[in-house]
């Protein structure tokens, strides 16, 4: 059985195609976030460290929504607008997990309305 997670926002504001986060037995699939204001649903541009950090910061509100922290995260894919942001990328990821780092797949891809990062995570809620 699957269920849907928002994060604290109007749960029928409308995002795409897709559920913010999908709940199915205790796992947590949690779709592409970027640097968005969910409030206004814009993008909110700044440098790679600022939108490193508002996209996480993004991820651990649908993780709250669902009833864990970024401890609970797995699993990670970071999409970047150029790879050599990676070491500005990674010193702000690494402050989200100080403890067991998730297992991460990092790449360059081409990125829509100019964004910088775009990350999507699996996580593993406790029971």
């Amino acid at each position: 059985m699957k269920k849907i997670v928002h994060p604290d926002r109007d749960p029928n504001f409308a995002t795409g195609a897709y559920s913010d986060g999908v709940l199915v037995d205790g796992f947590l699939f949690v779709s592409g976030q970027a640097s968005v204001d969910f409030k206004t649903s814009q993008f909110v541009l700044g440098t790679i460290e600022e939108e490193t950090a508002r996209t996480l910061d993004n991820i651990a509100a649908i993780i709250r929504a669902a009833g864990g922290t970024m401890v609970h995260v797995v699993k990670c894919t970071a999409h970047l607008a150029d790879i050599r942001d990676f070491d500005r990328y990674n010193a702000v990821y690494a402050t989200y997990f100080p403890a067991i780092k998730p297992a991460r797949t990092t790449v360059q891809s081409v990125l829509a309305e100019n964004i910088k990062v775009e990350i999507d995570c699996i996580v593993k809620l406790p029971a």
